[in-house]
């Protein structure tokens, strides 16, 4: 049984064929559908709003794993609840009263999660991390798929993983941007838990062994 769970991001899927991505995450040895909401805002780009959520809700039969890359995520909290969210992570850039956001979401009924962006360091979360369901650090900058892997993120990884276990929290890892076969090992190795993959999953030529190969790798 893989270690480590995998959430194809639907931000690469083919939007005219949504249902039939979606159904293939559902039948593939992936874990989680991740859905990145962005507003154009905090973020240079606009993905999908709640009209085409509820209908990725309606034919997921897997959780769904939304990450909000988007200002004042607090309006929106009972909105995701709604809409069938599993897991909601808002940015800690977004975020002025982190542990007032967390409390809200936990409220709720969904699991907790905070995005860092890549230059935000993760001891930040030290006094939050008891509140805190899963860490997403992203390895590329928030905003548009397909981009560059920043190594940086293995470094971040490893403090995390040592905070985690310092505070004996069950908070699980997420890496999100640029994940494919040639860092996702060495992702695991370093402590990840959750591996996001949007462009390497639905650009390859045979998406479910796509992900049986990631999900593989965390055996």
């Amino acid at each position: 049984m893989s270690t480590v769970k995998i959430a194809p991001s639907l931000l690469a899927a083919d939007f005219g064929n949504l249902q039939r991505d979606v159904e293939m995450v559902n039948e593939s040895k992936a874990d989680w559908h991740h859905l990145d909401i962005m507003d154009g805002v905090f973020v240079p780009n606009i993905s999908y709003g709640m009209p085409v959520i509820k209908t990725i809700a309606t034919h997921a039969t897997k959780p769904l794993d939304v990450h909000l890359m988007i200002v004042d995520p607090d309006r929106y909290i009972q909105t995701f609840a709604d809409l069938g969210a599993n897991i909601l992570s808002v940015h800690y850039e977004a975020c002025p009263h982190l542990h007032r956001t967390l409390q809200a979401i936990k409220l709720a009924g969904m699991k907790t999660g905070v995005a860092l962006n890549p230059h935000t360091p993760v001891s930040v979360l030290e006094d939050t991390l008891n509140n805190i369901d899963l860490v997403c650090i992203m390895s590329v900058n928030p905003g548009f798929g397909g981009q560059s892997f920043i190594e940086n993120t293995f470094k971040k990884v490893e403090q995390l993983k040592e905070m985690i276990a310092a505070q004996g929290t069950s908070t699980l890892i997420e890496i999100d941007g640029g994940v494919n076969d040639q860092n996702a090992g060495p992702l695991v190795q370093a402590g990840a838990d959750v591996l996001v993959a949007g462009s390497f999953v639905f650009r390859s030529t045979n998406p479910k062994a796509t992900i049986a190969s990631l999900a593989a790798l965390g055996a």
